[in-house]
């Protein structure tokens, strides 16, 4: 159980540290070109892995040279997580495109499509008189 609750400090640590660090410090201009937050992190148990899951908003070629920006600032981001979170060992850190917040809009947009354009008063049976 402590365990467990060390790895989720771990990781809210390491998100909060790696969105400073993508807003901020990051000068590569492959991962400016689009918008970059961070969803979630997953620490393994050893504390010795992190998927570090990341929406970006553009294009599918913003997405490409966001992600390969990334993959290249690994080393410097691994380096800055040391010096900022005290840890044994820092961990090897893996960028990991998380598009479930594009999943969602498109299921909406879907539902949205659906749903008949009837006004809600429409809904609402009409009551019958009983005099």
């Amino acid at each position: 159980m402590a365990t467990s609750r060390r790895v989720s400090r771990v990781s809210s640590l390491i998100k909060r540290e790696v969105s400073q660090l993508l807003g901020h410090e990051i000068k590569d201009d492959r991962v400016g070109a689009g918008m970059v937050s961070v969803t979630d992190v997953a620490v393994s148990g050893d504390l010795q892995h992190a998927k570090i899951f990341v929406s970006i908003y553009g294009s599918d070629a913003v997405r490409e040279q966001t992600m390969a920006g990334l993959e290249s600032s690994t080393g410097f981001i691994r380096r800055e997580l040391g010096q900022r979170i005290r840890l044994r060992r820092t961990p090897n850190v893996q960028f990991i495109e998380d598009r479930s917040i594009e999943r969602g809009d498109r299921v909406l947009t879907l539902l949205t499509q659906l749903k008949p354009t009837a006004s809600p008063e429409d809904d609402i049976p009409a009551a019958e008189d009983n005099d």
